[in-house]
C-alpha cells in the first residue's frame, strides 16, 4: 500500500480510543434492504459522544502529543463537529484547548463546543469565513508555541478516523460495498485503507457534494487543487481543497466518486428523521442519498453507509424541506403577468391549478402596481407528473409567465 500507509496502524488508533469513544452500532435496515434488494446497513456515527466520527481522529492526534505540548495546549480551526471533537478530548486529556471559529457560527454550535470542552477550551471568533479563521488559528498557534490539530490532514487523525471501518469489518466480515462521505478527505483515507489491506475486493464509493467536489477535480487534475468557489450547503464535507495527505492514500483505494446533488442529499435528511427516526446532517446523509443513484450496482450487495454525524440545526430544516422539493421538481416558482381583465386571479386559483397544488408564495414584484404587475408564485405539487399539466392550463387560459426555476441568476435573486 507504499509508505504513508505503514504508519497507519488503525489497530493501535482502537487501543487508544478504548473507554473513550463509542463503539457505534452498525444497523441493518430492512426498509432500504427491501427497496434496493440488497443488505443495506448504517454505520451509526451520528451515535458518537460528539454526535460524529470526528472525535476518533481529533483524541487519537492528542493523546500522543508529548507531556510538554499538552501543557502548553492545542489549536483548532473549525466551525463545527472537529472543534467539538477536540474540546471533549481537551476535557479528557486535561489539557487547554483554544478554538477558532469563524464569527458567523450559529450560538448552537458553540454552545455544544463549550459544553462538550467543560472548561477547558476558550472560542474565538473571528473571520466571515473558514479560511479567515484558520489563518488567525495557524498565526496564534505560532505566537503561542501551541500544537495545532488540523481537521483531517495528519496521518494521527486519519489513524483515528480509520476505526470506523475496524468496527465494520469486525461486526460484518464479509461486507462488499463501503459508501463514504468526503469532506477534506481524513474519513475516505484511514477507513479506505484499513478496509482495502483486510479485504482487496472491497468496493470503496466515495460520495461527496456535487457543489463542492474538491476530490474528482483533484483525481482529474492528478493532484490537489483549490476550487474557486463552492456549495456550503454540505458543510461538513464542503471544502475547497483536498487534504495534500488524504489525496494519495484516498485516490489508492477509491473505487468511484460520486457526486451527489445538495436537493438529493436534503431528500434522504427529510427520509432518515420521517422513515427511520434518525437525525443526520447534510454531511451524514450524503452516503444514503448516494444509493438511489447506485441502484443498480448494489443489487444482492452487502452494503454499509456511513452516517458520519448527527449534528444538524432545526433551524435549517425548513431550507432542507425547500431544497428537497426543488430537488424532487415538486416546487415550482414562476413570475406571472396577470392579464388586465376582473377576476383573473380567482382564474388562476380556480382553473389553472390543478386539484393537488398549492400555492405557497405569492407577492407582487413591484409594489406599486398590485392590480396589473408581475407576481412572483410559488406553487407546490402533489406529483412532479403535474407540471406539464400545470403549464398547459397557464397557456391554455392566456396567462403571461416565466418558470424560474432553471433560471439560476434569477432564481437566487427573487428567492
Amino acid at each position: 500500500m507504499g509508505q504513508n500507509t505503514a504508519v497507519i496502524d488503525v489497530k493501535a488508533a482502537a487501543a487508544r480510543l478504548q473507554g473513550v469513544v463509542n463503539r457505534t452500532p452498525l444497523m441493518y435496515n430492512a426498509r432500504m434492504s427491501e427497496k434496493y434488494g440488497a443488505e443495506i446497513y448504517l454505520k451509526r456515527e451520528d451515535l458518537q459522544v460528539v454526535r460524529s466520527y470526528k472525535l476518533r481522529g481529533a483524541y487519537n492526534m492528542i493523546c500522543q502529543l508529548d507531556q510538554a505540548s499538552l501543557d502548553k495546549g492545542v489549536v483548532c480551526a473549525s466551525a463545527g463537529n472537529h472543534a467539538q471533537g477536540v474540546a471533549f478530548s481537551c476535557r479528557k486529556l486535561n489539557t487547554r484547548g483554544v478554538i477558532f471559529m469563524p464569527e458567523i457560527t450559529p450560538k448552537q454550535k458553540i454552545d455544544q463546543t463549550l459544553l462538550f470542552g467543560a472548561g477547558m477550551v476558550e472560542i474565538v471568533l473571528v473571520g466571515d469565513t473558514f479560511d479567515d479563521c484558520l489563518k488567525e488559528a495557524l498565526a496564534y498557534t505560532d505566537s503561542h508555541g501551541m500544537h495545532f490539530i488540523p481537521p483531517f490532514d495528519d496521518l494521527r487523525v486519519i489513524e483515528g478516523q480509520g476505526t470506523v471501518a475496524l468496527e465494520i469489518l469486525e461486526d460484518l466480515p464479509n461486507t462488499d460495498m463501503v459508501f463514504i462521505p468526503m469532506g477534506g478527505g481524513g474519513l475516505i483515507a484511514g477507513m479506505g485503507t484499513y478496509l482495502k489491506v483486510v479485504n482487496p475486493a472491497i468496493c470503496i464509493v466515495g460520495t461527496e457534494p456535487a457543489g463542492a467536489p474538491s476530490m474528482k477535480a483533484a483525481l482529474e487534475a492528478g493532484e490537489p487543487v483549490t476550487l474557486d468557489k463552492i456549495n456550503r450547503f454540505v458543510d461538513g464535507a464542503a471544502v475547497k481543497r483536498i487534504g495534500a495527505l488524504t489525496f494519495p492514500l484516498a485516490k489508492k483505494v477509491l473505487d468511484e466518486v460520486l457526486l451527489v446533488p445538495e436537493g438529493k442529499v436534503c431528500s434522504s435528511i427529510l427520509k432518515l428523521y420521517n422513515e427511520e427516526a434518525i437525525v443526520a446532517e447534510p454531511a451524514g446523509a450524503l452516503s444514503v442519498a448516494a444509493l438511489d443513484l447506485y441502484k443498480d450496482q448494489i443489487r444482492g450487495k452487502k452494503v454499509v453507509c456511513v452516517i458520519s454525524g448527527g449534528n444538524n440545526d432545526i433551524a435549517r430544516m425548513q431550507e432542507i424541506k425547500e431544497l428537497s422539493l426543488l430537488y424532487e421538481k415538486l416546487k415550482h416558482y414562476f413570475i406571472v403577468r396577470f392579464p388586465q381583465r376582473p377576476g383573473a386571479l380567482k382564474l388562476f386559483v380556480n382553473e389553472v391549478l390543478g386539484p393537488h397544488d398549492d400555492i405557497t408564495r405569492f407577492e407582487f414584484i413591484k409594489k406599486t402596481e398590485r392590480e396589473n404587475g408581475p407576481a412572483l408564485v410559488g406553487i407546490e405539487l402533489q406529483s412532479a407528473a403535474d407540471y406539464e399539466s400545470l403549464i398547459g392550463r397557464m397557456h391554455l387560459y392566456h396567462f403571461d409567465f416565466k418558470a424560474i426555476n432553471e433560471d439560476q441568476t434569477l432564481f437566487e435573486y427573487l428567492i
